[in-house]
């Protein structure tokens, strides 16, 4: 029968153990917030580089499916339609984005008839993205006057501002490195203290005492979820009064906090049981967990790679961690943060479920 007691004393034997092991401690705690220095240094004056905008066409005619055809020529800036039922200001809130375009309804008839229409570019007046956008947008607008034409049309480019809130990289890159902690140190650590306990036969010596597999698994999980807590505290810290971070301790982050380290301690005790030797739990360890550092939006945003990455990145755990993170210090916008949550409940349980059946304290 599953003790919680029992949990509790072994979660206080693991922790002394960790707490006298400075390696240990460096890398939990003091790594991400060296990586937040360096970067922080380096690009604290830069700032995100998202690529998608998303164009609401309420004209339908040929020539604005003409003219979303030339924006779509371009290779700067990635179009995805946004449904004409909804407010396009709003929308792209809930899809935590700044960029978007507005065609208006009656676009065609007006560009036909040489009538001034106005497109509009929701942007935020801060981001050098949004500029970006801007700029290609007007760009168009122009070639779309002249090009094929009898004589100037009128279409004409107005701004609109969709957040008012100005965003840097490194209001970005807290969440990207609070998620590099929550995979790095739980999937490593169990990684070698699961294949290196099978060696050593400390899990035959475990059997012999009342502690089951799934109450040793459970306090490693607190143990990391606790760490994990005192890591994001230290992360954002220093990330708002050093580089000026804009970000919210916003109480949906315990969600992240407490599934990262639950998904990512099964993971690694998974691959540690399934290993033969330590060596080998460390390069399968390595190959689960580099893909996830550096392909989902740990150092820079996803939506600045190529499609087929993309497509890659939202296959990888982390990338759902980081992106809850995202939505709720940054942008508020806890709908998406709950489909990420829900991904990684679903994607956790499983997980957890393995690394239970595969657990055993004696080999067969």
């Amino acid at each position: 029968m599953f003790s919680f007691k029992r949990v509790i004393a072994d979660l206080k034997v693991f922790g002394k153990g960790n707490f006298r092991s400075r390696e240990g401690l460096f890398f939990t705690l003091v790594f991400p917030i060296i990586l937040i220095l360096l970067f922080g240094a380096i690009f604290s004056g830069g700032s995100s580089a998202p690529t998608t905008v998303y164009v609401q066409n309420l004209d339908g005619g040929p020539a604005s499916i003409a003219f979303i055809a030339a924006l779509n020529s371009t290779s700067a800036i990635r179009l995805v339609s946004a449904p004409t039922s909804v407010n396009l200001t709003q929308y792209l809130s809930s899809h935590s984005s700044t960029n978007g375009i507005l065609i208006p309804a009656g676009f065609t008839l007006a560009y036909e008839e040489d009538q001034p229409v106005n497109v509009t570019v929701y942007g935020n007046p801060a981001s050098t993205t949004s500029a970006v956008v801007s700029g290609i947008t007007s760009e168009v607008v122009n070639q779309f006057n002249i090009e094929g034409a009898s004589n100037v049309h009128s279409v004409r480019v107005s701004q609109e501002v969709a957040v008012s809130k100005s965003y840097s990289y490194i209001d970005f890159l807290v969440p990207g490195l609070i998620g590099f902690a929550v995979l790095t140190s739980p999937m490593f650590a169990l990684v070698n203290v699961s294949s290196s306990y099978k060696r050593d036969k400390i899990f035959k010596q475990l059997s012999l005492t009342p502690l089951t597999e799934t109450e040793w698994l459970v306090s490693k999980i607190m143990w990391y979820i606790s760490m994990t807590a005192i890591s994001f505290v230290l992360m954002s810290l220093t990330g708002i009064y050093l580089f000026g971070a804009q970000i919210s301790f916003s109480p949906g982050v315990a969600l992240f906090i407490f599934i990262g380290p639950f998904m990512f301690v099964s993971l690694g005790m998974l691959v540690g049981t399934i290993s033969n030797s330590p060596e080998s739990a460390a390069v399968v360890g390595n190959l689960v967990t580099f893909p996830m550092m550096f392909l989902s939006g740990t150092f820079f945003p996803v939506s600045s790679m190529p499609v087929y990455l993309q497509n890659v990145a939202r296959v990888l755990p982390l990338y759902y961690v980081i992106e809850g993170l995202t939505n709720v210090m940054i942008y508020g916008n806890y709908a998406s943060a709950l489909v990420d949550f829900g991904v990684l409940v679903a994607v956790s349980a499983v997980i957890f479920a393995l690394a239970v059946k595969f657990f055993k304290w004696r080999e067969d």
